[in-house]
């Protein structure tokens, strides 16, 4: 499971710019939740992810991820429990490097580097099966730069790659929203095939109200560093777009007004 307990963490403390992102936040996700976030911009979802995946410190509370206390641990201490896709395709990857290169170094994420040979048969036959189950034809291209692959192309790379050693926890991150819709939505559909068939405990902040009622079996809605609403089963299953922006209105006490989100 994920714990995060009174989480607080202000950007540019005492200053003119000071900035509260979260805000006594506490959130406990069980697992197998598939749990989709949403809010307005500079309502913290990004910021939380951070905070789990150790980029910065939080100012005070705790962050336990399967039973590890891992709230002072630093970010390359807490890889090893985590998978992360980010906003930019162009982020989570080498570019440079073959794509079967960068399978074979997610596959020792967290492992001690070693003079054995780079890539086995066996690993390669791997990296060969779960590139065909994307459906993208990148099976037949392992050797291909990754930076000559197209942007949805790498973004499924970066999905397979964060998942190919199965974490306790993945953190999606705005992870379709730089594809064009046709392609998002392909991205969107691997996600939910993985998560799906691996079990895994998910996180996916998102800016498309629809996919956020459409994918996971909880959605949050996040307002000044806070959850303001929490909602699953049944009751996120008779979910409408126009039923959220009223429940957004009802717990915050203010319209919402984001048009990123009520363009998407």
């Amino acid at each position: 499971m994920l714990e995060l307990a009174h989480i607080r963490k202000t950007f540019n403390p005492k200053t003119v710019n000071e900035k509260v992102a979260l805000d006594d936040l506490s959130l406990r996700l069980n697992d197998g939740d598939f749990v989709t976030v949403i809010g307005g911009n500079g309502a913290g979802k990004s910021t939380m992810l951070n905070a789990i995946a150790g980029v910065w410190p939080v100012d005070s509370g705790s962050i336990v991820i399967d039973g590890v206390d891992v709230t002072h641990l630093s970010e390359h201490r807490r890889a090893d429990l985590l998978g992360r896709v980010f906003q930019d395709p162009m982020t989570g990857t080498a570019a440079t490097m073959q794509i079967e290169e960068n399978l074979a170094l997610a596959a020792r994420r967290g492992q001690r580097r070693t003079l054995r040979p780079g890539i086995t048969r066996q690993e390669r036959s791997l990296y060969r099966d779960k590139l065909a189950a994307l459906g993208l034809g990148l099976e037949d291209r392992m050797t291909a730069k990754v930076g000559l692959l197209s942007g949805g192309q790498r973004q499924a790379l970066t999905l397979l790659m964060a998942t190919l050693k199965k974490p306790k926890l993945l953190l999606l991150d705005e992870h379709t929203a730089a594809l064009d819709p046709r392609t998002a939505q392909k991205v969107l559909e691997l996600s939910e095939q993985i998560v799906m068939q691996n079990g895994l405990m998910t996180l996916m902040v998102t800016h498309n109200m629809r996919d956020a009622i459409r994918y996971g079996n909880r959605l949050i809605m996040m307002n000044a560093g806070r959850v303001i609403l929490d909602i699953s089963g049944e009751e996120k299953q008779r979910l409408t777009t126009q039923m959220l922006m009223d429940a957004f209105a009802q717990a915050s006490g203010e319209s919402f007004a984001n048009d990123r989100i009520l363009l998407a």
